[in-house]
């Protein structure tokens, strides 16, 4: 009679890649850093970015912007909707994820991943509303029409709260992209991995590739080329503290990008509609009454 051998198997580690212009990468720098939970214990070893890493980021978000602000509003909240769907699709591995990156109890993570899914359908419902709220028609004086619309900026800096590593995360990401805009995302450096897994949420849901980018590392680092870099139109200063917030806004300011200062927030109570207008330019057109003559515009 043959003895049977019992083998214990290997457990397979999860890889963390970037997500940039649709892709997983890893970081150019080949550099990874140490992700530990709550009481110290190693979770992953999360990609490191570079500052070239950033600027393939921005490259993507801006090749994406046209298509993503040129879709109907109507359309980008069904997306949205759909990340939602995929979110509720994962939600257990988003509960341990969350559970072991904030040091929450099973229950805790399980109301921080419900009220994560609940904020994306929130910002979805938005997207074909905002601009009632926003725009509409001015009274003038003369025989014109004058409407003012809103228009998103462009490409948008996030850096991501560093507490809150998926219920923050969302409630500034999804208002970015909600109103047209795209994203590169600077994950939370200490607790990244909820981000890196909403990329792939991402990557198989219906967001276009460069939309968002999600990257991870030393916040610091890689926030610092993004708040100078010239072709990113706007940045949310929502995860850095008061020291880097005012060097980024210095940085910034080199070419006038909008820009959201952190303030506190309670990321459970139900938003308003701050951040989705903080990224948005009023676009204000005149045309004559009665005629069809050319019309006009200005900003």
């Amino acid at each position: 009679m043959s003895e049977k051998t019992e083998q214990q198997r290997l457990t397979v580690f999860k890889t963390y890649k970037l997500y940039v212009g649709g892709k997983f990468p890893r970081s150019e720098s080949g550099r990874v850093y140490e992700v530990t939970d709550s009481k110290g214990n190693w979770l992953a070893n999360a990609p490191q970015s570079s500052r070239k890493d950033a600027r393939d980021a921005v490259v993507a978000a801006r090749k994406a912007f046209g298509a993503w602000s040129g879709a109907t509003a109507y359309n980008r909240g069904q997306v949205l909707y759909r990340v939602a769907e995929m979110l509720e699709g994962r939600r257990e591995q988003f509960v341990r994820e969350v559970a072991e990156a904030e040091g929450l109890s099973k229950s805790k993570a399980a109301a921080v991943v419900d009220a994560t899914i609940d904020r994306w359908v929130w910002y979805a419902g938005w997207t074909d509303k905002i601009s009632q709220v926003v725009g509409g028609a001015n009274p003038v004086a003369g025989p014109y029409f004058n409407l003012s619309s809103p228009e998103p900026s462009g490409v948008v800096a996030v850096v991501a709260p560093q507490e809150s590593s998926f219920l923050g995360l969302v409630s500034v990401v999804a208002p970015v992209i909600a109103t047209g805009n795209t994203a590169v995302v600077i994950a939370s450096e200490k607790a990244p991995l909820p981000a890196l897994s909403l990329g792939e949420v991402l990557a198989t849901s219906d967001v276009p590739g460069g939309v968002v980018n999600v990257l991870s590392g030393r916040t610091a680092e890689i926030a610092a080329p993004l708040a100078a870099h010239q072709d990113v139109n706007a940045i949310d200063l929502a995860g850095a503290d008061e020291g880097l917030a005012k060097e980024l806004e210095i940085a910034a300011a080199d070419n006038l990008k909008r820009v959201l200062r952190p303030q506190p927030v309670d990321y459970f109570e139900t938003p308003g509609i701050e951040r989705l207008t903080a990224f948005l330019e009023t676009k204000t057109v005149w045309h004559p009454t009665g005629s069809l003559g050319a019309s006009g515009s200005s900003y």
